[in-house]
């Protein structure tokens, strides 16, 4: 890789800590980058802490025009005026992903609805809605008890797949340790070794 700093942001979703394979992967993940380039940043979002669902004075202040907002509805936007900030300057995007009942985490989902904003990440346009975050690439550690990766029952990728392309992130990569429940020593290993594997060019 080039010598041009490397800026990935790393998401974890998990509601557990330690014993989270998907963390576990993701951080693998991570250090292979963090080793493979000589000038990376890391931001760490753990969105499982201090992220609450939009509230009426959120979608108030997010629908207020920017040079009109008072300071109530700035401050109200602090937060994910920081994530829209930490996903604009990143490079590479790291997303831990268990699949909680067919679907992504509450926390994740609450992450979405805070950087999914008109104007900043996507905008409306004659054409319909387009994704204004390019030439990001996505890394996603996927795990699940049982649910196969895109399968007609995975409804967690392939909804993370098209909320990434809605706000222009289109070059999304998933590695998946399924089957957990039957047997975690195989799904992780195979994981693993995706991991190890898999290409990591910088995003374009």
């Amino acid at each position: 890789m080039s010598n041009k700093k490397l800026n990935i942001l790393k998401i974890d979703s998990s509601s557990r800590q330690q014993s989270s394979v998907s963390r576990q992967l993701s951080k693998r993940l991570e250090s292979r980058l963090v080793a493979e380039n000589p000038n990376v940043e890391v931001v760490s979002r753990d969105v499982t802490n201090g992220l609450s669902p939009l509230s009426e004075d959120w979608i108030a202040a997010n629908f207020t025009p920017a040079d009109q907002r008072g300071e109530d509805q700035k401050k109200t936007l602090s937060l994910s005026d920081q994530l829209v900030s930490e996903l604009k300057q990143a490079d590479i995007i790291l997303i831990s992903l268990p699949i909680y009942n067919f679907g992504v985490p509450a926390s994740l989902k609450a992450w979405i609805d805070l950087v999914a904003r008109a104007g900043e990440t996507f905008s409306y346009t004659e054409q319909g809605p387009q994704g204004l975050l390019h030439g990001k690439r996505a890394i996603v550690t996927v795990t699940s008890g049982g649910v196969p990766v895109g399968s007609p029952i995975d409804f967690a990728t392939n909804f993370l797949t098209h909320v990434l392309g809605f706000i222009g992130i289109t070059d999304v990569t998933y590695v998946g340790a399924t089957g957990l429940a039957m047997d975690a020593n195989i799904a992780i290993s195979d994981a693993e070794r995706q991991i190890d594997v898999l290409p990591l060019q910088k995003a374009a």
